[in-house]
């Protein structure tokens, strides 16, 4: 089995774009936790808590999610450096583990947003409610 120097170049891109959305989920979690603290600190309520304590459970889901992206990158670009140097057998292996990180990255990924929806939906719920 032979891999090409080009086939761990495809994943620049798409690493590329998908540690960019990562770094934006993470922003924007990271400024609704600074307003829920001030929020928090004027009222200590138990549901602005809980709201807290799922936002960090997210922003440590997407640092993973962060991790094994870059670490897919990392790997992609260590194979065809292998591939470069005819380290056939080595640059499978490389690119082998960096399709697999970005699997669990992304599985990571898949966690976190159910995390968002179910929360979203519970927010929902209660405002539904209000208005019953």
């Amino acid at each position: 089995m032979t891999l090409s120097i080009e086939t761990p170049a495809l994943l620049f891109s798409a690493t590329s774009l998908i540690l960019l959305a990562y770094t934006n989920r993470f922003l924007t979690i990271a400024q609704i936790v600074r307003s829920l603290k001030s929020h928090y600190d004027e009222k200590h309520t138990k549901s602005i808590l809980l709201q807290i304590n799922n936002l960090n459970l997210r922003l440590s889901l997407i640092r993973y999610m962060q991790l094994f992206g870059v670490l897919c990158l990392f790997l992609s670009v260590f194979a065809m450096f292998l591939l470069f140097l005819e380290q056939q057998i080595f640059g499978i292996y490389l690119f082998s583990a960096s399709l697999l990180c970005l699997l669990i990255s992304l599985a990571i990924s898949f966690w976190e947003i159910s995390i968002s929806v179910t929360a979203l939906r519970l927010h929902l719920s209660d405002l539904l409610e209000e208005k019953n």
